[in-house]
């Protein structure tokens, strides 16, 4: 398996493991429910696509499950930013967390595009 594929995969787990946490803060401390809910299904959705992704039946359906891991990680990025300005949350970490799997997945998607030509 790809190295990059590892580091994203693990990654992508503890990113999981992180929005877990969040979500329950949001839920239970700060009495968010529509947003904590939103983050909580694709910031985990990330990391169950590029698990679907290690069993594609074809570099195709590869890279159609990591550019869904990809639209996901997006998607969670969307909804962190809107808790983060919407005074839910203050730290940044978990945003640039984000914006790093982001990148990987960029990264690996094109690749795999360019390979697959």
């Amino acid at each position: 398996m790809n190295k990059r594929i590892n580091i994203v995969k693990d990654k992508s787990f503890e990113f999981a493991l992180k929005i877990i946490d969040l979500y329950k803060y949001l839920r239970y401390e700060k009495k968010e429910y529509v947003m904590s809910n939103q983050l909580l299904r694709s910031g985990t959705s990330i990391g169950a696509n590029i698990e679907e992704a290690q069993a594609a039946q074809s570099k195709k359906d590869f890279i159609s499950k990591m550019s869904i891991a990809s639209k996901e990680a997006r998607e969670t990025h969307y909804w962190l930013r809107l808790l983060k300005y919407g005074g839910y949350i203050i730290k940044e970490d978990i945003i640039q967390d984000c914006e790093e799997l982001i990148r990987l997945l960029t990264s690996i998607v094109q690749s795999s595009v360019k390979n697959n030509s």
